[in-house]
Formats: structure tokens, C-alpha cells, sequence
């Protein structure tokens, strides 16, 4: 592919997305009491699913802080249950004094005030009441619970990286708008988010991840820029993930 072409699809990708931002973020005027909750049809039925599910959501977070990064959160459903568990952290609970981390049996791939959710990982089968099992201890041992800061961290991505790490087996490369991904407190190097490499942050403000899943990821200021080696993708701060094969094919489409 040419050089001149190339731009040329980042330059739309960039135009792409931020009109795709300013719709998903439109509900605000409306306001967040009457944004939309509703499923979205990518989780399955439960009680027409017996195997084990485990999925991992992503979806730009409410209002303008929508423009920036997305909210995660974390679905299971074991073998024969009929209902999803939901992990999440939500920052606003802290204003009752309890716990930001909040576990509720609800339909997981909910519209997150409005917002589309985007299914990042799912997990299905026999071996997955085990991880499932593994989430749970990693949810309830989660250090900041009653801790929240928007930017850099402690919030809903750190907890979603937290669990992460500990059951690497899920292979989650969660987006590079996941601000809060990297926040490791006090500590200094630890696993990648996707337990499948190792990273350097300080604070979520500055920091490098080498991993065979998240590939190399450099974070200045909690903004994420990096490249992914399989699929191959290029990493960017409010536009996420660009497919660097979707737009080979696109290239070709695309008259000289």
C-alpha cells in the first residue's frame, strides 16, 4: 500500500471516528436518568445457554469524559445458571460511603447510559466455571474498592485490568481508551493487563507494556499509543484500535 493512501485512510479513520464519538455521546442533553439501559442482543440467553459463558464489555463512558475512554465490565454465567453476574466499578457509589465495586445479577450487555457496548472477550465451555471461579476471588480482593479517580486511576479499568491479570487465560488486550488500565499504585512493574506480558507504569501517567497479546503500548499521560502485532493494529488515544488488515482491504476498494 502507498504511503499517500495510507494517510489518507488514518485521515478518515480520525474524521470516522470523531463524528462516530459525538453520536454515541449525544444522549448527555438528554441526560443520564433517561439514557438508554437497554440489551443490545450480544450476550446469549441464559436460560437457553447451560454451558459456562464468561464475556468482557467495553463502552464509551457517559458524557463527555466519552470523547476520551471507555468504561469496562466483566459478565460470568457458570454452567446451568440462568442469570449473568456483573463486576463493575462504578464511581459515583463512593458518594454513599460504600464500596465502588459493585457485583448485581443483571443482563450484561446493557447500553452504558446510551453508549453501545463492544463485546472485547468471550469465554466459553467446560474449563471456564474454573476462571469464573478465579474471577470471583479476584473481583473480592480488588485494593481499591473504595478508591476512585477518573484520571489516572484507580476506576472501572483498573478493576477490569486487575481481574485480568489474575486469569491471564482470558487473553483480554483491553483498548488503549481504557484509561486506567495502567494504574498500579504504588508499585512500579507488574504484569501486563493481559497477565501475558510485564509493564512500567508510574502512577498511570507514564509507562511502557511489552506483551505477546497488548504487543508494545507506550502511555504518557494516561493516552495510550502503540502497535499490536497479531491482528496487526495501530493504537491511539481517543480513537482506540485501527485495524491495520481492514484497511489493506479497504485500499484495495479505494480507487488511485
Amino acid at each position: 500500500m502507498k504511503l499517500k493512501t495510507v494517510v489518507k485512510l488514518l485521515l478518515f479513520a480520525v474524521f470516522a471516528t470523531a463524528l462516530l464519538i459525538h453520536f454515541v455521546t449525544e444522549h448527555v442533553s438528554a441526560g443520564w436518568r433517561t439514557a438508554s439501559r437497554e440489551s443490545v442482543g450480544l450476550a446469549p440467553d441464559p436460560e437457553q445457554t447451560p454451558e459456562a459463558i464468561i464475556q468482557v464489555y467495553g463502552a464509551r463512558a457517559y458524557g463527555w469524559r466519552g470523547y476520551f475512554g471507555v468504561h469496562t465490565w466483566i459478565a460470568v454465567k457458570p454452567s446451568l445458571a440462568r442469570t449473568y453476574t456483573v463486576y463493575e466499578v462504578i464511581g459515583w457509589y463512593l458518594r454513599r460511603g460504600g464500596s465502588v465495586l459493585t457485583i448485581h445479577q443483571q443482563q450484561p450487555d446493557r447500553r452504558w447510559f446510551g453508549s453501545m457496548p463492544i463485546l472485547l472477550v468471550e469465554k466459553r465451555g467446560e474449563s471456564v466455571d474454573a476462571l469464573i471461579a478465579r474471577i470471583e476471588e479476584a473481583a473480592h480482593s480488588y485494593p481499591y474498592a473504595r478508591e476512585y479517580t477518573m484520571w489516572p486511576g484507580p476506576n472501572s479499568n483498573t478493576f477490569t485490568a486487575w481481574v485480568s491479570r489474575a486469569v491471564p487465560e482470558l487473553g483480554l488486550d483491553l483498548p488503549p481508551t481504557a484509561i486506567g488500565k495502567d494504574y498500579l499504585g504504588s508499585s512500579l512493574v507488574a504484569a501486563a493487563p493481559s497477565g501475558r506480558g510485564w509493564q512500567w507504569s508510574l502512577y498511570g501517567l507514564l509507562g511502557v507494556i511489552v506483551s505477546e497479546v497488548e504487543g508494545v503500548e507506550i502511555n504518557l499521560l494516561g493516552l495510550t499509543f502503540g502497535i499490536s502485532p497479531s491482528p496487526a493494529a495501530i493504537k491511539l488515544p481517543l480513537i482506540g484500535r485501527i485495524d491495520l488488515s481492514a484497511l489493506n482491504r479497504l485500499a484495495v476498494s479505494v480507487p488511485e
